[in-house]
């Protein structure tokens, strides 16, 4: 219990009239009797206030919200004290959680019961705690007033932003990815499984004839065939240091992931499997799956994942996949990296190519490409715009030689990576590469 506003402006005033009476004697009878009532009022306000209020308060929050947008939080109180109470209610939200409203002012009538809210929105992907909820209220005088902390733990997962890849998702359900510049492929082949029989149309192909059909029907009919389904792809996500890189306030693991979920809902409508294996510093396997929970799936295992500081070792990543993905797969390596990871890049890839094909999605910061664009107007910039520009031709002829080596190599900015996996995918589809 501490003294409130009210009590203290009181001692204030009493205070200043001790000080005027010490130079005014006529002041002292007046100051003894303020100074008994105020502690009079003070015991009083005290007694009164001792057996504590019995509120009843309970919390509502969705147990799954994205990171990076505000969620709404419902706090519910019901009064079963005698009095009217006035609250300052403070939730115990997690330290990366930003809060609107705190703390929240109510006067809560006698017997009634009274909801409120505040907003959170995470800074971050992973688990939060709300241990409790502590209340302040003001005595029956208003002289004192009192804290008391209820425990309500709730712990709340913070997902990736799946309303950001619903979006993505629903372009790619009504055929509108153009919108996202995902691009249709003209075929350079046919697919290898049969889909079903039609009539024959101009362009088809002596081989689609199906002359039993034909001849049972009388006219021309041609097999169709599409996509190979069944097919496996498995993601090898760099969870190394090098992803912890931050631009448009993202880190770049959390874009890769962005991206991964969203080829997994593409892969997931041509039929095919999809897995991932987490390396450096966060190892977590998991394996090829497919059907209509597979992105629920992927977020219940992926939203915890976070950057470690240590750096991403791919040669013992690739030793670790391939004793557990025995059927050949597409495997799509996201990562960072330098000059100092390319012989282990290297090697890795030659390590995986040997059963399964392999695409490299090398993430760049975008800060390379503005110091090439920006006019040199002095010694000091010339000097940076040089070095950025070796860089760039270094980890140019780096990727080229995993190109050439059998790879299929992306260089890119983390915003351009969803489009562009897709567009990857979908050619390799529809070449029937895989």
């Amino acid at each position: 219990m501490t003294p409130s506003r009210l009590l203290l402006i009181a001692l204030g005033l009493l205070c200043a009239l001790a000080l005027a009476a010490a130079f005014l004697p006529w002041l002292q009878s007046l100051w003894l009797i303020l100074a008994a009532g105020v502690a009079g009022l003070c015991i009083l306000d005290f007694l009164l206030s001792r057996p504590d209020p019995r509120i009843e308060l309970t919390r509502r929050i969705r147990h799954s919200i994205p990171v990076g947008v505000w969620s709404g939080l419902t706090l519910t109180l019901e009064n079963r004290a005698g009095r009217a109470l006035r609250l300052k209610i403070h939730d115990h939200h997690p330290v990366w959680f930003e809060a609107e409203t705190l703390p929240i002012a109510v006067t809560l009538p006698a017997g009634k019961t009274l909801r409120t809210g505040y907003r959170v929105r995470p800074g971050r992907r992973g688990d939060g705690l709300f241990p409790g909820v502590d209340l302040v209220w003001l005595s029956p005088l208003g002289l004192w007033q009192r804290k008391r902390f209820l425990p309500r733990p709730e712990r709340v997962r913070v997902f990736p932003n799946f309303r950001e890849i619903a979006r993505y998702a629903l372009l790619a359900t009504d055929h509108r990815l153009s919108r996202m510049g995902v691009r249709r492929r003209q075929r350079r082949g046919e697919g290898s499984d049969f889909h079903q029989l039609r009539e024959y149309r101009a362009g088809d192909s002596l081989r689609q004839i199906d002359w039993k059909a034909t001849s049972r029907y009388r006219r021309l009919i041609s097999k169709e065939y599409q996509d190979e389904r069944d097919q496996q792809l498995v993601f090898m996500l760099d969870c190394g240091r090098r992803m912890r890189h931050i631009e448009q306030n993202n880190a770049h693991l959390d874009q890769a992931l962005n991206a991964m979920l969203l080829l997994s809902h593409v892969a997931s409508l041509q039929g095919d499997a999809v897995g991932f294996l987490a390396f450096g510093g966060t190892n977590r396997w998991f394996p090829p799956q497919k059907g209509g929970d597979l992105v629920r799936s992927l977020l219940a295992r992926t939203y915890d994942l976070e950057s470690s500081t240590d750096a991403a070792d791919y040669l013992s990543a690739a030793r670790e996949l391939l004793p557990r993905q025995q059927r050949r797969a597409l495997i799509i390596v996201m990562t960072n990296t330098r000059d100092e990871d390319h012989v282990d890049l290297i090697t890795a890839i030659q390590l995986l190519q040997r059963r399964h094909l392999v695409v490299v999605a090398n993430l760049r910061e975008s800060a390379l490409d503005q110091t090439l664009s920006q006019p040199v107007a002095d010694f000091d910039g010339a000097l940076r715009y040089q070095a950025v520009a070796e860089y760039l031709e270094r980890r140019r002829r780096s990727l080229s030689e995993l190109s050439h080596r059998g790879a299929l190599v992306l260089d890119l900015l983390a915003p351009q990576l969803p489009a562009a996996l897709v567009n990857r995918y979908l050619s390799i589809k529809a070449s029937n590469t895989l």
